[in-house]
Order: C-alpha cells, then sequence, then structure tokens
C-alpha cells in the first residue's frame, strides 16, 4: 500500500476531475472503436482507449496515497460527457471523419483540463508528478487526433 504523503483535499479533487475525464475518454475511444469504419481507426482507438485506461489507473493510485478516494465513474452530467454526445451521432453514421472530428473535440477539453491542473500553484509535488506521467498520454492522443482530422480533412 502506498505511503499516504498528504491529506490536503484539493489534490485529491483535481486527481479525481482528471480520472473522471480520463475514464470518459476511454469510453469515448472505445465505442469508436466499436463503430469505426476502418479497421485501422478502430485499432488506434482502441489503443487510445487502453493507454488512457491505464493513465486513469495511475492517478488512482496517487489518489490512494492521498489518501483519498479514487474516481469510479465518468463525469456523467460533466462537459466531456456532452461533447461525446455528438459521438453517438457520428458514429451511428459510421462517418470516420466525423468520428475523428468529435474525438478530437473531446480531446481538446482533456488536454485543457490537465493544462489547468498543471498550472495551479496548489498541487502537492506527489500528485502533479502523477498528473505529468498522465499527461504524456493525454498529449500524445491530442496531436495524433489532430493531425488525423487535419489529414482527413484534406483528403
Amino acid at each position: 500500500m502506498p505511503t499516504r504523503i498528504s491529506n490536503h483535499p484539493e489534490n485529491s479533487a483535481t486527481l479525481n476531475t482528471l480520472i473522471a475525464t480520463l475514464i470518459d475518454s476511454v469510453e469515448g475511444y472505445e465505442k469508436s472503436a466499436k463503430e469505426a469504419g476502418s479497421a485501422h481507426l478502430a485499432q488506434l482507438f482502441a489503443a487510445r482507449a487502453q493507454e488512457r485506461d491505464a493513465a486513469a489507473l495511475k492517478l488512482n493510485e496517487a489518489v490512494v496515497a492521498q489518501g483519498g478516494e479514487p474516481e469510479d465513474r465518468g463525469t456523467l452530467l460533466g462537459s466531456i460527457h456532452r461533447a461525446f454526445l455528438s459521438l453517438r451521432e457520428a458514429v451511428s453514421s459510421r462517418d470516420d471523419v466525423a468520428i475523428v472530428a468529435e474525438i478530437e473535440h473531446g480531446e481538446d477539453y482533456l488536454k485543457d483540463k490537465f493544462e489547468t491542473a498543471l498550472d495551479s500553484d496548489t498541487l502537492d509535488p506527489a500528485p502533479r508528478e502523477a498528473i505529468k506521467a498522465a499527461w504524456a498520454s493525454v498529449k500524445a492522443g491530442h496531436d495524433e487526433m489532430s493531425a488525423l482530422k487535419h489529414s482527413m480533412a484534406s483528403h
């Protein structure tokens, strides 16, 4: 069991907010993988879902280390959920360009959440390091989906 590092509730609250948005991201990628018309995109989305799930698990560990209770569900009423509502409509038509555009929209939201957390001056060092580690996945996913969206738009 990890050593309890701090009991600052804002550390756990920030981590849990990011966990919830990562869970939403996992769900969006999984749905997209099932509905994508292209096998290549389906594999790409499934891999991103697994990567995001691993990032959420690492943040869960950081919450436990803070003495908190990790989030285990997405933000059902949050902004990322609303962003992915459009994704459901896009995937129902199996339009890969629309699916990628909606994923990229969700990636923008997720990226903003992580940047806001990293800009916070109230985080203790250990949660900040956990967020930085997850940020690598978020940034890579954002950049990849953005590039993919733009390349699909140019064809």
